[in-house]
């Protein structure tokens, strides 16, 4: 998709005429008009796939037309006509396609064979499959200590080939297994089970048809969760407030038309979605939850005085928590100047809020990766617990904690043992299952293994899919660490920038997608996932392979296992590889909570994973949920420079994760680039800078290393003050290493300590590097 460059406003609402006029140029640049519309058709229907996009649960798998624009588009992208063939890599050394664009790489296509690099010619060649796994185990055996390779996994990684993907590396010997979830809401995994037991949310999808109200959090549904829009435009047309806390205005908070509707459509109407949507400045949320609560406990405190009914449920915090007090007095000693300026609202604004939420007997809190990607994101995600349960808001119907998960599986692959930290527990049950012993160290996240990288310590790397070199923070020191590694391998279905970011031996492994048939020995194949609400359903594609040479990823981790271990294996790989209900039998022998797993996931819709504190179980050290204190009231705030912004890294409408759709963003009306940083005018005014300058974005550093980006465009765009917002992967540059949360490692992406300066002639020639690459 070929866009001039243009910056110009979108007008229209979020979804409708402008989602299905995008849908159709996807399906026509990818060569699939037809072809695409029938696999649509297939997409989270009974007997169907499920949706490789995003982690938002469907209604039972049993809607005629269950998919959004964003969803449609990762399947065109899947699914497309185009092939990245051992032909197009003969034409071309990993040199030149460095050259290129995310963009550009991913537009070659499917990938159709497995390739192996080749120092002498600096390209990959082809190379049989048997040759690809001996490659694998060869590195891996030679290794002396088997922590010294790091096993990645991204979230689009089926239940059944995440589970042996676990099992093989376990039994090789390590619990090395940095997850794309280290890079987004482990902030939740960990902090919310120290609240309430759980690191999952405790909503289900009716319970949005039944809430009294809903609270947005950091979340921009039409973009990372476009299907939620419905549940949303539905809750808003019963009459339900919905609150939204976000530094920009997104369209899909402010307004929807729906593509299911067809008087939205017919008369170009549209909903409003959000009651009030609130600007808040990044990193000032927990300014806000404070706020809110310190209303919500005066109020409840000057109500009992009065002998008035309660504001807060006290049935349920005496019966069920420990820590009021302790959050009380904290609130109490919290002044709202302070709250006013972290957050950058008034507070009549946070009262008013205050008020809605209070009169609410059912409410939701929805939050994403503006709450967890944060240095504090985890004790953010408890803050938000916290007001749930002043008003006894979990383990209600029609109320509860929604976190976002993005990729389609990410949850899934965390509860059959996708895990750093293992559960003794697990490991026992793993031990008794499989008859090997685990280790039982603790192994690396995403930030751990990559400063082991930088340290030496680390000699191999394989990775279940993603695009790890564009997802990671602090390239200038990161992409060079991955360089020194002895081994590169990516499972992937097509071509992307950590392919060309690789060790001295690499391979690109070409895998099955979502959308195509998996058979093997005892026939057609389902794999399993499990949505952001613990929904777990089948999932069986359609489409034949794009080549023949594809294998399916329980295919790949059994070959490289069987490379790797070879007859000391105690698993029978070939066996469970043939028929996949195999697999899910030992994940249920392994987690009790898959009990007749099979026979459930072929029921219509799947079946829920229990959440404890769902039932009001407190699985917590204390067996109650806690309040827990959040001292101060947002983000370290070191550097004070008056020119200092904090950055808000985001996703365009266009762009999945890291995956680019096209170089335009719709809805905030840029079309054609990327290198764009968004301010508002009083900021621009401050440095003397106009609409269209090019600047250069300079992280304010602690360890002495310089961290910039070159040549980006300035857009005025209504945005806080002391804020600034540019595109991810883009800015990861602008990240150091060492600015994560320190309780779940989550790399600190909003709230980027920057600085910005007039690009040079020389950037502004067209000069836009990186540092450091």
């Amino acid at each position: 998709m070929s866009e001039r460059k243009a910056i110009r406003p979108y007008h229209h609402p979020a979804g409708g005429w402008g989602a299905l006029k995008a849908l159709s140029t996807h399906l026509i640049e990818q060569g699939i008009p037809v072809k695409g519309a029938a696999t649509l058709g297939c997409m989270n229907q009974p007997e169907g796939f499920d949706c490789p996009g995003c982690a938002w649960p469907d209604p039972k798998h049993t809607s005629s037309f269950e998919f959004c624009e964003n969803g449609a588009k990762a399947v065109a992208w899947e699914a497309t006509a185009k092939r990245c063939t051992p032909e197009f890599f003969a034409a071309h050394t990993v040199t030149e396609l460095s050259g290129w664009s995310d963009y550009q790489l991913e537009m070659v296509g499917r990938l159709t064979h497995p390739m192996v690099y080749d120092a002498a010619t600096d390209r990959y060649l082809p190379v049989s499959w048997s040759k690809a796994f001996s490659i694998v185990g060869r590195h891996l055996k030679v290794l002396p200590d088997p922590n010294m390779a790091e096993f990645y996994t991204s979230g689009r990684t089926s239940n059944e080939a995440a589970f042996l993907y676990q099992l093989f590396v376990r039994e090789y010997g390590t619990n090395n297994f940095p997850d794309c979830s280290n890079m987004c809401h482990e902030a939740t995994s960990v902090g919310l089970p120290q609240s309430i037991g759980v690191g999952k949310g405790t909503v289900l999808l009716e319970d949005f048809d039944k809430a009294d109200c809903i609270f947005i959090f950091g979340q921009n549904p039409g973009t990372n969760s476009p299907r939620m829009m419905t549940n949303l435009r539905d809750a808003a047309r019963r009459g339900a407030p919905i609150i939204s806390f976000n530094p920009f205005r997104e369209r899909a908070l402010e307004r929807f038309q729906a593509p299911q509707s067809p008087v939205e459509m017919a008369t170009f109407g549209s909903t409003q979605i959000s009651s009030q949507l609130y600007q808040v400045r990044v990193g000032g949320d927990v300014a806000v939850i404070k706020g809110i609560m310190k209303v919500l406990v005066e109020r409840d405190a000057a109500a009992r005085a009065l002998e008035e009914p309660a504001v807060l449920d006290w049935d349920f915090i005496r019966g069920h928590t420990v820590g009021l007090e302790a959050l009380a007095e904290d609130l109490k000693a919290t002044q709202w100047r302070d709250i006013e300026q972290c957050s950058g609202l008034s507070r009549e604004d946070i009262e008013h809020a205050a008020h809605i939420y209070m009169r609410a007997e059912r409410a939701i809190i929805v939050y994403g990766m503006g709450i967890t990607q944060h240095r504090r994101g985890a004790q953010n995600v408890q803050q938000l617990a916290n007001l749930a349960l002043l008003r006894g808001h979990i383990g209600r119907e029609g109320a509860g904690i929604c976190p976002v998960r993005g990729h389609s599986n990410v949850q899934g692959d965390r509860t059959v043992g996708i895990t750093e930290t293992p559960a003794a527990d697990f490991l026992d049950r793993l031990e008794r299952r499989f008859g090997f012993k685990p280790p039982r160290a603790h192994g690396h996240n995403v930030v751990t293994a990559l400063e082991a990288m930088i340290r030496g310590e680390v000699r191999v790397f394989v990775a279940m899919g993603g695009n790890f070199a564009a997802a990671i923070p602090d390239w200038q020191r990161t992409r060079q660490a991955l360089r020194n590694l002895d081994l590169t391998v990516h499972v992937s279905t097509k071509l992307n920038r950590s392919h060309l970011i690789h060790g001295r031996d690499a391979l690109i492994l070409p895998c099955l997608g979502r959308t195509e048939v998996d058979v093997q020995a005892s026939g057609p194949q389902s794999i399993t996932v499990e949505d952001s609400m613990s929904m777990v359903h089948a999932s069986a594609g359609r489409n034949p392979p794009a080549s023949e040479h594809l294998l399916s990823e329980p295919a790949i981790v059994a070959g490289m296992a069987r490379a790797t271990l070879g007859q000391r294996s105690v698993v029978d790989w070939d066996e469970l590889v043939a028929d996949y209900d195999r697999i899910r039998d030992a994940i249920e022998d392994v987690f009790p909570i898959f009990q007749a797993y099979n026979a459930r996931v072929r029921a219509p819709g799947g079946f829920h994973l229990v959440s404890t504190a769902r039932e009001r179980i407190w699985a917590t050290a204390s067996g109650k949920a806690n309040f827990l204190v959040f001292d101060g009231l947002g983000e370290d705030r070191s550097d004070t420079h008056p020119e200092t912004l904090r950055l808000s890294t985001i996703r365009s409408h266009d762009q999945y994760n890291t995956t680019l759709y096209s170089l335009s963003d719709r809805y905030r009306g840029v079309y054609g680039q990327r290198d764009i940083v968004f301010l508002n005018q009083h900021e621009l005014e401050k440095r003397g800078l106009a609409d269209g300058d090019r600047v250069d974005l300079v992280t304010a550093s602690t360890d002495g290393l310089e961290r910039r980006v070159r040549n980006f465009r300035v857009v005025s765009y209504s945005f806080p003050d002391g804020c600034c917002a540019a595109y991810y992967p883009e800015a990861n540059p602008l990240v150091p290493l060492y600015a994560h949360d320190p309780v779940s490692f989550t790399p600190s992406s909003k709230g980027i300590p920057v600085r910005i300066e007039r690009a040079t002639a020389n950037d502004a020639s067209g000069d836009r590097r990186q540092s450091g690459e």
